[in-house]
Parts: structure tokens; C-alpha cells; sequence
């Protein structure tokens, strides 16, 4: 007998809405109509049911940063140099209670997974990765979070970063990271992604790096995808390689571009875009005909790169916005990329669940399908390619067939008066809370 029952739950707008079993957190039916009862049951009442959302791409300890201080000039600089004040002041307690405010917005969003990536530096130590895995204990059970050690500083430029970061893997963090632009020169840039790709052999894990983070390519430090595509076919990391940002793309000619993209699609190397941030962050010094330097979404698509998008920084100097929603990045991430229709949105649907989860390792135990962890999202929306539209509640959320978190509405619609009596009134109740 299962644990829970879904009824009626739309997983697919081509198809009849279908029951979905769970048997010790993972799901072992799907079909209409299931006849097995089971203690707990939720009507989905033909709602859409989507796997957890995966957030791939965001600094936790960095978040919640902006009512301290803001960014002085709105430029990427700007950004680096006001964190970096900051952070000298962190602790391992200020930084672990501003990550669990983001965590708890996440699970209330329908975030299952997140990426997340503390600076590790001789300015900040190797406080964020300890906070962090302290909080990938808490919340066990509830969201998973993975561990990105991440030179925000460089490596080369700031000595001592190299033994930081192989102190948090070997601490338990899960990923090398990069920040590849961050160098003096080309050379040192090449020399720093070499750096980590020797850590990640050294420890077994994937690489995750911010590349391309410039309004264009004229500066060849914010043009490392096709060296760092070398590297990934040289070291035999194909499909375990992940790079952030990309901006620079946008401001390749298409012959030049469509070679670099070919590149990154045979090494395997994934891209995530993080729009609410390279929006924000770009064309500052543009007068006319502002550049806004987001990742060519539909030509990665087109090229077969494995490709996401992720909040990456929330209500900081990096990013002054944001609720841990990516369900509203991604409708950004529509809006900005001139995709419409049925068939790009459940395309930028999957950039944050199955895209995803194949970036953060999870696709042979990720989805909706028997023998997989049972991490679902009920939405209160009937059709799938309607999800980013609607700005949906998340009416359950399940991680390991456990609700971790449930919304209700409340909306009144106060029709006028009429001559011959009372107004009338449409209600939808509603309440929205976290389940412990």
C-alpha cells in the first residue's frame, strides 16, 4: 500500500490527468485512476504537477545584503568591491541566518535542490562553507543543497584562495568553482581554470565556473568558453562542467558565436543563465541602445548546450531583487529573450527542473516517473505550458513524498451593487505557510 496518493494531477497537457503513487519517499505508479488507498491523499483536482524546482546557480551568503549597503555605481565592479567590504564583517552565524531566510522563500517556491556558491577567500576564510554545511544538515530532509567552494577573488590575485578551496572539499563541499574573469590577464585567467579543473580531478567533483561576464568580448578575459571547452574534452569531464553567466556571447558575431556554442555542445559543458542579475548588471556604460547582455537562450537550445537559469544573487549589491521564485525568473528570463508561445515556455519550464537537475547530477533519480524520489510541486494552474504565465501558488510541495510546504489563497471579487440587492461576492480562500 502507498504512503500518498496525488489524484487527478496534470503532468503533461496532451494527456488525461493521472493518480501518482508513493511508497517510501519515491514514486512507484502513475496511471488514471489508481485503485490503491493510502493514508494520506491530496486531490490534485487536475492541477499541474511538476518535479521540485532546481535552483543551480545562487550565493546564499551573500543574500539580503542591500538594506547594509548598497552598490555605489550599479557596474559588476561595483558590485565586487561593496561585497567585498562587507564580507570581512561576516560571521558564520550571520551568514547561516540570512541563507535561511532564502531557503525557507525557496521551499515555500517549490525549490527541491539548490547550487549554492560561498565565496571562499583570504577575506572571508572559509566562513560561508562552514555556515553552509551546517545548514545542508538542518535542512536535510527538506530541500538538498549542494556546495560550490567559489574564488570570488581569483585565485592568482588572491594568494592563498588555491588551499582554501581544497580545505572545503575537503570540509564536504560537493563542487570546484571559478571565477574565471577575475584575473589580471588572459594567461592567469587560462592558469585559473586550470587550477580548478586540478582541484576537481584531485577530488573527484564537478566543476562550476562564472565565465563571460561582460557586455562583450573585447576584453579577452570575459572570453574563456571555448578555452574552458578544451580543457573539459582534455580532462575528460564531458557532461560534469557548468558555466554561469555567459554574457559576452550576446556580443559575438553569429559566425564566431555559433562556433563557440558548437564547441561548448560537444565538450558537454552546460550554461546557466542568470537574467535578473546580467539584466541588472549590464550596458552600464551605454548611452544609446542600452546592451542587456543575456545568454542567447534560443541558440543554446538550438546548438544542444545544456542550458538553465537560477537566481544567482538575491536583494544584494549584485542583484537588489528577487524572493528565491524561479518560477518568475524564468518568466523574466522569457519575457527578456524573445520566447512565447506553448512550446518556449515549457522549454524555459525545463531549464529549471529536468535542464537542471542533469547540471547538478541529479537526472538518473530526478522527474515524474516510478522510481524516483517523489520532490513534487503542485500548482494551482490546469495547463502545463500555462505555469510561468499564471504566476501559480504552490499549492504542495513534496520533498521526498513529505509535504515540506503548503499556499492557500484568499481573493474576494466585490462585484457592483446591484439595484435589487446585496452585493455579490466570489471568494477563494487562501493562506500560505511552511511545513516543518
Amino acid at each position: 500500500m502507498p504512503d500518498l496518493v496525488l489524484r487527478r494531477a496534470r503532468i503533461a497537457d496532451d494527456m488525461l490527468p493521472v493518480d501518482i503513487a508513493v511508497t517510501g519517499g519515491r514514486i512507484t505508479e502513475i496511471g488514471p485512476e489508481l485503485p490503491d488507498v493510502a493514508p494520506e491523499e491530496i486531490d490534485c483536482a487536475g492541477r499541474v504537477v511538476i518535479p521540485g524546482l532546481v535552483e543551480s546557480h545562487v550565493h546564499l551568503d551573500k543574500a539580503l545584503l542591500d538594506r547594509e549597503r548598497a552598490n555605489p555605481d550599479g557596474t559588476l565592479a561595483g558590485a565586487i568591491a561593496v561585497t567585498a567590504e562587507l564580507k570581512r564583517e561576516f560571521t558564520v552565524e550571520s551568514v547561516r541566518d540570512r541563507a535561511r531566510r532564502v531557503l525557507d522563500l525557496a521551499i515555500g517556491n517549490g525549490t527541491t535542490v539548490i547550487r549554492a556558491h560561498p565565496d571562499v577567500d583570504p577575506i572571508v576564510g572559509l566562513r560561508g562553507v562552514d555556515a553552509l554545511l551546517e545548514l545542508r544538515e538542518e535542512y536535510r530532509g527538506r530541500i538538498d543543497l549542494q556546495i560550490v567552494a567559489f574564488p570570488q577573488e581569483g585565485i592568482l590575485r588572491a594568494p592563498g584562495t588555491l588551499e582554501l578551496l581544497r580545505e572545503s572539499l575537503r570540509r564536504g563541499a560537493d563542487v570546484a568553482g571559478g571565477c574565471a574573469y577575475n584575473e589580471a590577464d588572459v594567461a592567469a585567467c587560462r592558469r585559473h581554470v586550470d587550477l580548478v579543473f586540478d582541484v576537481a580531478a584531485e577530488f573527484g567533483v564537478p566543476v562550476d565556473i562564472h565565465a563571460d561576464f561582460a557586455d562583450d568580448a573585447t576584453d579577452p578575459r570575459f572570453a574563456m568558453a571555448d578555452y574552458i571547452a578544451a580543457v573539459t574534452e582534455r580532462t575528460g569531464m564531458s557532461g560534469r562542467v557548468a558555466l554561469g553567466h555567459m554574457t559576452s556571447l550576446a556580443g559575438l558575431d553569429p559566425v564566431r558565436r555559433a562556433d563557440t556554442l558548437a564547441r561548448l555542445a560537444a565538450a558537454g559543458v552546460a550554461v546557466v543563465s542568470l537574467p535578473a542579475t546580467d539584466m541588472h548588471l549590464g550596458g552600464r556604460a551605454d548611452t544609446v541602445n542600452v546592451r542587456r547582455g543575456v545568454a542567447p537562450v534560443r541558440e543554446l537550445w538550438a546548438a544542444g548546450v545544456t542550458t538553465a537559469y537560477s537566481s544567482n544573487n538575491i536583494r544584494n549589491a549584485f542583484t537588489p531583487y528577487g524572493n528565491a521564485d524561479l518560477l518568475d525568473i524564468g518568466l523574466f528570463l522569457a519575457q527578456t529573450g524573445h520566447l512565447s508561445g506553448a512550446a518556449d515556455l515549457n522549454r524555459v519550464l525545463a531549464m529549471a527542473t529536468t535542464e537542471a537537475a542533469r547540471i547538478v547530477g541529479l537526472a538518473p533519480d530526478y522527474g515524474i516517473r516510478p522510481g524516483v524520489p517523489a520532490d513534487l510541486v503542485v500548482l494551482s494552474t490546469r495547463r502545463v505550458a500555462d505555469v510561468l504565465l499564471d504566476r501559480p501558488d504552490r499549492a504542495y510541495v513534496l520533498k521526498a513524498g513529505r509535504i515540506v510546504a503548503r499556499t492557500t489563497t484568499v481573493r474576494q471579487l466585490h462585484h457592483v451593487p446591484r439595484v435589487d440587492g446585496p452585493p455579490t461576492v466570489e471568494a477563494r480562500r487562501a493562506v500560505a505557510h511552511p511545513c516543518g
